[in-house]
């Protein structure tokens, strides 16, 4: 069967946004979210969007920019502290934010991406807020709470460099959640800075397959300014 190819021009990845979709993203801190595509979802004016990312970014950097516009009506995350944004927002009842210790949530979407129903965790057993309306097992003589799986309708990601087949290297830091948000959408989307042909990426650095990665896009660059450049 002939391979149908995966880099698209950005007009055909628009209609893959949907209002009311559920979308995971890529990133830590602003470093790995994928500029042009957080941009192309606000200039779609796609909103009431269920984001699983492991923070909500700055006000203007990465996946913040979507928060700060209201485009997000549920938030699944490790923390907000750095978007005052998402905690005004969550305060005032706009934005429904799911609270996750950072290795639990890498867990909850590695497990949605290689199709397990979920992880045992002991962080939080004994606590009742912790605790609360969440399944318990026992194991071994020892209680561990029930994570369930996540999964997105769309993932997001960035990487350095892709072939044609789409497989990713990442640089550096901006590796961090991409290869578990890659593999954890039932479409995924990868932004990339460069495209090269197949055969020209060494195997051994190859982190994520192709095999994960639908479409591949070439990046516009990054569009904003990083907290540490503002004076």
């Amino acid at each position: 069967m002939k391979q149908q190819p995966k880099h698209k021009t950005w007009n055909q990845i628009r209609p893959l946004f949907k209002n009311g979709m559920s979308l995971m993203v890529g990133g830590f801190g602003g470093v790995g979210n994928p500029p042009t595509l957080i941009r192309t979802i606000l200039e779609e004016q796609i909103e009431d969007i269920s984001v699983i990312c492991n923070d909500a970014g700055f006000p203007d950097i990465g996946i913040g920019q979507l928060v700060s516009e209201k485009k997000v009506a549920s938030l699944y995350t490790s923390h907000i502290g750095s978007n005052p944004n998402a905690g005004r927002q969550m305060t005032e009842g706009t934005l429904d934010v799911h609270f996750f210790p950072q290795g639990t949530l890498a867990e909850k979407i590695r497990a949605g991406g290689v199709g397990l129903g979920g992880v045992f965790v002991d962080v939080g057993v004994g606590n009742e807020f912790v605790e609360k309306d969440k399944q318990t097992v026992v194991i071994n003589e020892k209680t561990y709470l029930v994570e369930p799986s996540l999964t997105a309708d769309v993932s997001i990601v960035y990487a350095k460099k892709a072939d044609s087949f789409g497989n990713l290297i990442y640089d550096t830091s901006a590796r961090n959640t991409n290869p578990l948000v890659a593999m954890a959408g039932n479409i995924t989307i990868a932004e990339v800075e460069e495209i090269v042909p197949l055969g020209e990426l060494d195997p051994e650095e190859v982190v994520t397959s192709g095999v994960f990665v639908d479409h591949i896009v070439v990046s516009e660059g990054v569009d904003w300014s990083w907290a540490w450049e503002k004076k």
